[in-house]
C-alpha cells in the first residue's frame, strides 16, 4: 500500500502548536482585512472531530480544515474579491510561520509547511469560504465560493444535498455505536486515495455516507 495513514491526537504537541499558529495568523488577517470586510473562522472536519491523520509512509503530513464566514450582508464584494483579498492578506502573514504562499483550488485556499530537505509536507491548512442563509421556506442553507479554473471565474455555489444530510448521519452513527467503524472506513479511504485534489473533508463525507448506508439499510 502506498500510504500508511494513522490517527494522531489533536492534543499532541505538534498539532497544538500548529493550531495556535493558525489562530495567530487568522487574527492578523482579520485585522488586516477589516478595512474591506470582517469574517468568522471555524475549525471543521478532522480537527473538530479529533480524527486527524498523518501518513507514516508518505510526505503529506496532517491537515486542518477551516470555514471562513465573510460578513458581507450588503453583497459589497464579488466572490472573487472575497477570496483573493483573503489570499493576499494570508500570504502576507503566513510566511512568518513557515507556510508557503497559498494555493487556490476549486473549493479552498491551501497553505503548507514544507520540510524541503526531506521533500515532505509537515502539515497543511485548507480554508473554505462559506455563507449560511435561510431560503424562502426558512430552511438553513449553505453556499461556498467555487473557483472554476478552466474559465478563471469565481462564484457562490450551493452545497450538494449530501452536505445537509451529513450532521444527521453523524449523530445516527454515534448513537448506534458505529463511530469507530466509520473511523476505520475513513482511514481506509485515506490510504487508498490517489487523487491529490480530493481533500480530507470529502473523504470524511464519503466515509460517513458509506457507513450509514451499509448499516441503516
Amino acid at each position: 500500500m502506498k500510504h500508511d495513514f494513522q490517527f494522531i491526537s489533536k492534543h499532541s504537541p505538534e498539532v497544538s502548536e500548529a493550531y495556535q499558529n493558525i489562530q495567530l495568523i487568522l487574527n492578523q488577517v482579520h485585522r488586516d482585512l477589516s478595512k474591506h470586510y470582517t469574517f468568522q473562522a471555524k475549525a471543521v472536519g478532522s480537527y473538530s472531530r479529533n480524527i486527524i491523520t498523518r501518513d507514516m509512509k508518505g510526505n503529506t503530513g496532517f491537515d486542518f480544515d477551516f470555514n471562513i464566514y465573510p460578513n458581507d450582508d450588503e453583497n459589497s464584494f464579488l466572490a472573487k474579491e472575497i477570496k483573493l483579498l483573503f489570499k493576499q492578506s494570508l500570504d502576507k502573514f503566513a510566511r512568518n510561520y513557515e507556510y508557503d504562499y497559498a494555493e487556490d483550488s476549486t473549493r479552498v485556499l491551501t497553505i503548507k509547511v514544507k520540510d524541503r530537505q526531506n521533500s515532505r509536507i509537515v502539515h497543511s491548512v485548507d480554508f473554505a469560504f462559506v455563507n449560511d442563509y435561510e431560503d424562502e421556506e426558512g430552511t438553513t442553507c449553505q453556499e461556498y465560493i467555487c473557483f472554476n479554473k478552466k474559465h478563471n471565474s469565481y462564484s457562490w455555489k450551493e452545497q450538494s444535498q449530501g452536505f445537509y444530510m451529513l450532521p444527521e448521519r453523524i449523530d445516527w452513527l454515534k448513537e448506534n455505536d458505529l463511530w469507530i467503524k466509520m473511523r476505520q472506513v475513513y482511514l481506509d479511504k485515506k490510504n487508498r486515495n490517489e487523487n491529490p485534489d480530493k481533500h480530507s473533508r470529502s473523504l470524511f463525507a464519503e466515509a460517513v455516507n458509506e457507513t450509514y448506508k451499509k448499516f441503516f439499510d
